[in-house]
């Protein structure tokens, strides 16, 4: 393994542990840790700096491995359907990333948007299955404010976190942005 590997994997495992204590921030009123949105933000994270290759995964046992450590969030079908949405933020927002020849913020923001629209998508289509498993519907309403009501300070957050850190990171040449 190259030292590039060995970075992406140590890098993937910290993301992995930040997902799992950033709740404790906010766990203690649910209502306020659904609004923030705190395992995203290592995801998103976790895509631009190492990859979709490392992120995706890792974002897909995140929600998983929380639950089935701490009980939160319920693993069926908060977690379950979590698991997918988080994978298709990393997915996405890394691998759009990954394409643009010159990085910068506004491919950043670019990145992060393009999957958030594609992760609510697959959060919603997941709840329809799992929901639709066991015997229960999923309304637009229910779509609707899960993904773009409840969630909105956790958006807003999102927005203006991961661009800065990932300004920080280029200006202090700790991840650097591709110059073309």
């Amino acid at each position: 393994m190259n030292n590039k590997t060995i970075r992406n994997w140590v890098l993937t495992a910290f993301f992995l542990a930040l997902g799992i204590v950033l709740p404790f921030l906010t766990g203690q009123i649910p209502q306020i840790g659904s609004m923030l949105l705190p395992m995203h933000l290592p995801v998103f994270l976790c895509a631009l700096i190492c990859g979709w290759q490392y992120a995706t995964p890792m974002a897909f046992v995140l929600p998983i491995m929380r639950s089935l450590i701490f009980t939160m969030p319920p693993l069926y079908p908060n977690a379950v359907a979590m698991a997918f949405e988080l994978a298709a933020y990393a997915f996405v927002a890394g691998f759009v990333y990954s394409r643009f020849k010159k990085q910068n913020v506004g491919v950043v923001y670019i990145s992060i948007i393009s999957a958030m629209i594609v992760g609510r998508i697959v959060w919603g289509a997941a709840e329809v299955v799992l929901l639709g498993i066991g015997g229960n519907s999923f309304s637009w309403a229910a779509f609707w404010s899960g993904a773009f009501a409840k969630a909105f300070p956790g958006i807003i957050m999102l927005l203006i976190v991961v661009p800065a850190v990932m300004l920080v990171l280029d200006r202090t040449k700790l991840v650097r942005f591709r110059r073309g």
